[in-house]
């Protein structure tokens, strides 16, 4: 069987000026789908909402038995789980689509993408773009605000704060698609990409300090989502790492964002060489 030739674009084409527009279109018609029965769309924002909200309540229920968690207090706690909250709620609204790789793969509809005039990974990102997970966003920007009442801010905390909320984001991007791309070889690997997705932002929830050192290594030097609000929020809390890190990893939270978005852009373009259509 003749084998798809799939042209992806060049380097250039990642450039937010080609793809925003095209996103934007894609998004905008998924978008008035939504609303076109504005009920059932305010059910399910509120439905994300309060179901998102159950997570923080589970640690606010464990704050009546224990006065501290690792050593942080609720406040504190709030501050972690927010800034990761935030992080992957942009990255689930934005991308999250991008998960459903392997469906495109096995209908075929990834080869009528290929076909389009646009890059490929805006249109697996923008497709099915539900507005609703907005309700995510929300409740986690509230418990920011919360945990952030007991920050002593000053002007360099503040570039921060926005250093950390959107370098959580992007290495959110970053682990969306990366794992996403897995199903270019396995065509059913959702479930797994889940495990670094919504399971990185489980474990940046908490404090680290309640994991064993090797863990936090690990997720500081191999899956580096330690930096997602560990490494900014003790900073922010003016607190030492009890595990020795110098507090200028503090910073580093949007540049190593970026340097795993081009890892991630490096796979991506690795496993569209690789597809060779679905078949019959």
């Amino acid at each position: 069987m003749a084998e798809l030739e799939v042209v992806e674009p060049t380097s250039v084409a990642y450039r937010w000026y080609w793809t925003l527009p095209d996103y934007a279109r894609i998004a905008r018609m998924w978008v008035r789908a939504s609303m076109a029965h504005p009920l059932s769309f305010a059910i399910l924002t509120l439905s994300s909402l309060l179901m998102t909200g159950l997570d923080f309540v589970g640690i606010w229920l464990i704050f009546h038995s224990v006065d501290s968690l690792g050593g942080f207090r609720l406040r504190e706690i709030a501050l972690l789980y927010a800034a990761s909250g935030i992080g992957l709620g942009v990255a689930d609204l934005l991308i999250g689509s991008v998960e459903m790789l392997g469906q495109h793969i096995r209908a075929g509809t990834l080869d009528v993408m290929l076909l389009r005039p646009m890059p490929l990974l805006t249109q697996v990102c923008a497709d099915r773009f539900a507005p609703r997970r907005i309700g995510r966003i929300t409740q986690a920007v509230a418990v920011f605000g919360w945990g952030a009442w007991g920050v002593a801010w000053t002007p360099g905390k503040v570039l921060l704060a926005a250093g950390m909320l959107v370098g959580s984001a992007v290495l959110f991007f970053a682990l969306f698609v990366g794992f996403s791309c897995i199903q270019f070889w396995t065509q059913d690997g959702a479930e797994f990409a889940n495990a670094f997705t919504y399971g990185g932002n489980t474990v940046t929830q908490f404090p680290l300090s309640i994991y064993p050192r090797e863990l936090v290594r690990s997720l500081t030097f191999a899956l580096p989502i330690a930096f997602v609000s560990w490494y900014p929020g003790l900073v922010l809390l003016d607190r030492t790492d009890p595990f020795g890190m110098p507090e200028w990893f503090g910073w580093l939270t949007l540049p190593v964002g970026i340097c795993c978005l081009f890892v991630a852009l490096g796979l991506w373009r690795l496993g569209v060489r690789r597809y060779t259509s679905t078949g019959s």
